[in-house]
């Protein structure tokens, strides 16, 4: 295992950037710690594959630095740079049984047979493919295949890193939930540096122990996954996980008060926000109760999803949603406040901090 370590990493696929717009991954400097389970959490096109490849040694960043424990590696390949690395798509020996293609990379450093048999062995019975041991990996679903891939990246104990490029595309729903246990598990055990990167918040929120997510080729937060559910640093991180997102309505800001439309709305401690900048309140739907009290809404929708109902409705003419607990009522003239503990507030997107980090 080791801590990685990148300093002012930038990368442009054009041959001469000019401006932030030619980088597709904007400067990361960051620290990831040795034995740490991480994700690489964002939508498509926002940098995430690309940071995990310059890890990897699969691509050297325009700028900046690779440093695996203290050690200059920016220009080493992946196997220069002791990493295993499972792709969205399985990478796998189809002439080979499946016990062929899990000893390879184990032969490949002179391993002896009997731990060649006893690791094998143990990543077979930890993925379910003891029973595939014998088949040719050709012949094998695209899920037995992707489970295949992952066992070459798992059976080595010797690696700096593991890294993970939405390796469980191809798994069936109720697969995905065991592998990612599964996975957990094995980080549990033997404390292998782990990056995890995938677009799908739920894969990622319950693989790491830390998640790092990614908006247009930069890291806009790095959290627990408590700390980007209750304190999103950014608008897009309280867009971006839960489910609905956070709902962020443009606000003007006075002191411990922010004015809605009409409304107003009481903010947990008064603040000075400059006048040139955009203010705005992120407000969780399990923050905002439904009641005959507060500011009037026009509910549009009602899904009740079994232990809880989502109310989706209109406030001051802009879009809210709500999550009432199982068998509340809407009332007949609803009304909706927030409580002041889930409220966040933004200036030109970013959450505005006070001195207790609140």
């Amino acid at each position: 295992m080791a801590r990685i370590d990148l300093e002012h990493i930038r990368h442009s696929y054009l041959p001469a950037a000019t401006s932030d717009a030619d980088y597709a991954l904007k400067e990361v400097h960051h620290s990831w710690q040795d034995g740490g389970a991480y994700a690489l959490l964002g939508p498509s096109g926002c940098g995430k594959t690309t940071l995990l490849n310059i890890i990897s040694g699969l691509l050297t960043p325009s700028h900046g630095r690779v440093l695996f424990d203290g050690r200059d590696v920016t220009g080493l390949s992946p196997e220069g740079r002791n990493i295993a690395q499972v792709f969205q798509f399985p990478v796998v020996y189809d002439t080979m049984t499946v016990f062929q293609n899990l000893a390879f990379p184990l032969r490949n450093r002179g391993i002896g047979e009997a731990e060649v048999a006893r690791r094998v062995g143990e990543t077979m019975e930890m993925l379910e493919l003891t029973a595939f041991a014998g088949r040719r990996a050709q012949r094998l679903t695209a899920d037995l295949k992707q489970k295949i891939s992952l066992g070459r990246g798992l059976v080595r104990s010797d690696v700096n890193a593991i890294l993970f490029d939405e390796p469980l595309t191809v798994i069936d729903p109720h697969m995905k939930w065991q592998l990612r246990s599964q996975l957990k598990l094995l980080h549990r055990q033997f404390g292998h540096t782990m990056v995890y990167v995938t677009h799908d918040q739920t894969e990622a929120l319950t693989f790491a122990d830390t998640v790092v997510v990614m908006y247009e080729g930069e890291i806009v937060q790095i959290g627990t996954p408590e700390q980007l559910f209750e304190r999103p640093r950014h608008t897009f991180v309280g867009y971006f996980i839960g489910s609905p997102g956070m709902n962020v309505l443009p606000v003007e800001v006075d002191g411990a008060t922010a004015r809605f439309g009409s409304q107003s709305i009481g903010l947990p401690r008064a603040v000075e926000i400059a006048h040139d900048v955009r203010t705005e309140i992120g407000i969780r739907p399990e923050y905002v109760r439904i009641g005959t009290r507060g500011m009037p809404l026009v509910v549009t929708k009602l899904e009740d999803i079994g232990r809880q109902k989502i109310v989706r409705a209109t406030l001051e003419g802009r879009a809210i949603c709500a999550i009432l607990a199982e068998g509340a009522e809407v009332p007949a003239h609803p009304r909706a406040s927030f409580d002041p503990k889930g409220i966040n507030l933004y200036a030109d997107s970013w959450r505005v901090e006070t001195e207790d980090g609140r």
